[in-house]
């Protein structure tokens, strides 16, 4: 299967920050040296002495079930994203407020894909170029991110990530002058900052955080999520229809460290 510049550039990331952690390394030499041959396979010894000098006995064949087991064959690399996941959420355009979104999982040296491509909305100015997203610009963010946690008004679906259900005092707090900027903010207990992002919505029904600006940088953007589509483009968020979605949340899984790669390819 051929993968999307999208997807080459996210397996090209991961392999380098695996790299940089040392998950990367690896008994012996990627250049492929040969092996050498197991003991005794360079054939009898001529015998010492000249002519007529009798030769030494070989040796007794070993009794079935009693021989020595041939030296195991040298294992290769591991692949280092094995079992890996990954999301491409990939617009034709900075401007485009649609998005293809399609799941691939690491399996037998490549990535295969699960589901998709599907229909996404993303922000309503469409992508902001790497680097460029800032609060209130109405688009989505490009890179590589991970998932932090799930969240919905619904009880959870059966999610392997932690799961918060939200409730009418809990909001986001988007104000860049704020000291919870770009947290989940419970009102009963701390101010949310002005104008924050109510979180018992019907968008929010199901939803993932997409970890954008985990640093809080005020505004530089918050409040990037994945989560159930309304029929319109979004804030600066990915969304799907919910029974896609929910495919999606269930399938996605901490272990395997999921990513999620959005941008223009």
């Amino acid at each position: 299967m051929t993968l999307p510049p999208l997807v080459r550039d996210s397996l090209a990331l991961l392999a380098a920050a695996l790299l940089a952690t040392g998950c990367l390394s690896a008994a012996g030499s990627l250049a492929g040296t040969g092996r050498p041959a197991p003991a005794g396979a360079a054939g009898p010894a001529q015998p010492a002495g000249g002519p007529g000098t009798a030769a030494a006995p070989a040796p007794a064949a070993p009794s079935p079930g009693t021989g020595t087991a041939a030296p195991a064959a040298a294992p290769g690399p591991a692949d280092p994203l094995a079992r890996r996941q990954l999301v491409t959420v990939t617009a034709t355009s900075y401007s485009a407020t649609y998005a293809a979104f399609t799941a691939y999982q690491r399996s037998g040296g490549r990535w295969r894909r699960v589901f998709g491509p599907w229909t996404a909305r993303i922000g309503r100015n469409g992508f902001a170029p790497p680097g460029l997203k800032r609060e209130g610009d109405g688009r989505t963010p490009s890179g590589s991110f991970r998932f932090g946690f799930f969240f919905g008004v619904q009880p959870d679906p059966g999610v392997r990530f932690a799961y918060r259900q939200s409730q009418p005092y809990d909001y986001w707090d988007d104000d860049p002058a704020s000291p919870r900027y770009n947290e989940w903010v419970d009102q009963r207990q701390a101010s949310p900052g002005l104008n924050p992002e109510p979180m018992d919505v019907s968008g929010y029904d199901y939803g993932a955080v997409i970890a954008y600006n985990t640093a809080r940088t005020p505004g530089l953007g918050s409040a990037i999520f994945l989560h159930v589509n309304i029929g319109i483009a979004t804030a600066g968020c990915v969304t799907l229809p919910m029974g896609e979605l929910l495919r999606v949340l269930r399938w996605l899984d901490p272990a395997r460290s999921p990513r999620i790669r959005m941008g223009v390819g």
